[in-house]
């Protein structure tokens, strides 16, 4: 193919084509972030030679929600954009040169694809976004091969790669302790039937996959119903398009208490909820956001459940303090939230009594401290005097 300028190998009009795909140098890696480079090969390999345009390479990510209506437009927002017109010629020259064995002619076209703003793989404004496939949109990354051919349509192949951007749950705003509260009023066909409360608080805002979640919550019941205390963790993917906004949310994992009946209530000490396998939560994105909440709910027979959120923010970074449980009660003690009682003191603080006890009684004697008997005197009652009288 050397010895005919600017032609290469790729498929002919009679022969069909075997392979055309893109490769990643790493093919085990999970995922990429900000400022990795990411490189491959193209692999062409064809019965026999002809003669092509060029050779194109796209690296693209972007973010795109589906209207809920067919006819609608789509929503889109770019993140990454990088274009090369490979010359195959110096590909050919510098590179491996074509194979040619009975199955046909094979050739691997090495592509370096390097994140930096200088050859604009990314926007410098902008911050690459994790990826993401949902229901009703996507946030998703590729390398896209395109190989023109004269007088023909060109050939395309393209190949995904993950994006996770690295999340660090020991920021200051999430590490700091989140609390609330929330009542209702009962009613029975209209009449007053007293009402419930819910205050709650978790030790951290941020947490990872795998950690526990430590609740501290106090239940109020008032009405003349038996409730019943849940918690549980709620996923919630936000959908932007046509200036309208779409919620989906879905329960991921849950906890409950005991009943509370009537004029009764209920605490939660330390009681906890673990966190399942999860995507981190999807930040930065115009259309599409994923957070997550800390669900907990009153179940009222016969009424609305009375509901109160705390949100969560799971990351990728796990929480590096002493731990999770050490976290929450030094949290609970040193905040300003007096819902809940302070612990009890400690031995050394109470004071002796070193004055000298008094004897204990013997064995068998019925003075015991718990047998001791009040006893009682009842003063005597006055002699009768009798007298006779003489007529």
């Amino acid at each position: 193919f050397r010895s005919v300028p600017a032609v290469v190998m790729v498929l002919s009009s009679a022969s069909r084509l075997r392979l055309f795909r893109v490769v990643f140098s790493e093919p085990g890696r999970a995922f990429y972030s900000s400022g990795d480079k990411l490189s491959g090969s193209v692999q062409l390999e064809a019965e026999q030679p002809c003669r092509v345009a060029g050779l194109r390479v796209t690296a693209a990510g972007c973010a795109r929600v589906q209207p809920r209506k067919k006819r609608g437009r789509s929503q889109e927002v770019e993140y990454l954009k990088y274009d090369e017109d490979v010359r195959l010629e110096e590909a050919l020259s510098s590179g491996e040169a074509p194979r040619s064995d009975s199955r046909g002619i094979s050739l691997s076209i090495q592509v370096s694809i390097e994140s930096s703003h200088k050859k604009k793989l990314y926007y410098p404004d902008q911050r690459l976004v994790s990826s993401f496939r949902g229901k009703l949109g996507s946030v998703r990354y590729y390398v896209r091969a395109e190989l023109r051919r004269p007088s023909k349509h060109a050939l395309q192949c393209e190949k995904e790669f993950q994006v996770e951007e690295p999340l660090d749950v020991n920021r200051a705003d999430l590490l700091a302790p989140v609390a609330a509260s929330a009542q209702k009023k009962v009613t029975c066909m209209f009449i007053p039937d007293g009402q419930v409360s819910i205050s709650a608080q978790i030790d951290r805002k941020g947490f990872c996959e795998g950690e526990d979640i430590f609740i501290n919550a106090k239940f109020e019941n008032t009405c003349s119903r038996i409730v019943v205390p849940k918690a549980a963790i709620i996923a919630k993917h936000l959908y932007a398009v046509d200036g309208r906004t779409k919620v989906l949310r879905q329960k991921l994992s849950a906890v409950r208490g005991n009943h509370i009946i009537s004029g009764m209530c209920d605490m939660w000490q330390g009681r906890t909820i673990k966190v399942p396998k999860l995507k981190p939560s999807l930040l930065g994105c115009d259309i599409i956001q994923v957070d997550y909440a800390l669900m907990i709910y009153l179940h009222i027979p016969g009424s609305e459940k009375l509901t109160l959120e705390l949100p969560l923010v799971i990351g990728t970074i796990p929480f590096s303090g002493v731990g999770s449980r050490t976290s929450s009660m030094c949290s609970q003690a040193g905040s300003s939230w007096t819902s809940f009682p302070s612990a009890p003191p400690s031995y050394s603080n109470i004071h002796r009594d070193l004055r000298m006890a008094p004897p204990l009684p013997e064995p068998g004697s019925v003075r015991g401290f718990f047998l001791l008997k009040r006893s009682f005197s009842f003063p005597l009652l006055p002699k009768c005097l009798l007298t006779h009288e003489v007529v």
